[in-house]
């Protein structure tokens, strides 16, 4: 099974774009903040950064209705892509792609969203 589940606070507004085909795509990171303990036992806090891909009309919805700062529940599967950069360098990165968005923030309608599955 692969399934994750985020509740974040995203780091600048969502980027929508289309595939040539007509797909909408929208991304954006959110940043899941955790609290450690270091040896000595003080309390930290530490961030980790999630790459979040929606699609479809979820996309749009979540386009419309998020802004940095915002925060979301995420559920979705984790995946791997290949790719090359700017200076022709092999990269592999993961993603989240969402099969469903809720927005935690109350300044935002509608509360959730649920349907981003990729295209085929």
């Amino acid at each position: 099974m692969n399934k994750i589940m985020l509740i974040g606070n995203l780091g600048k507004d969502p980027d929508l774009s289309y595939t040539p085909s007509g797909f909408a795509v929208t991304k954006f990171s959110i940043a899941v903040n955790r609290v450690t303990k270091t040896t000595t036992g003080e309390k930290r806090e530490e961030t980790d950064w999630f790459p979040i891909v929606v699609w479809q009309q979820l996309a749009e919805t979540c386009n419309t209705y998020l802004h940095k700062g915002d925060k979301v529940f995420v559920e979705g599967r984790l995946t791997q892509r290949k790719y090359t950069d700017k200076q022709g360098i092999d990269r592999t990165t993961l993603e989240v792609i969402a099969s469903a968005v809720e927005f935690l923030s109350t300044k935002h309608t509608p509360a959730s969203a649920e349907g981003g599955d990729e295209p085929v």
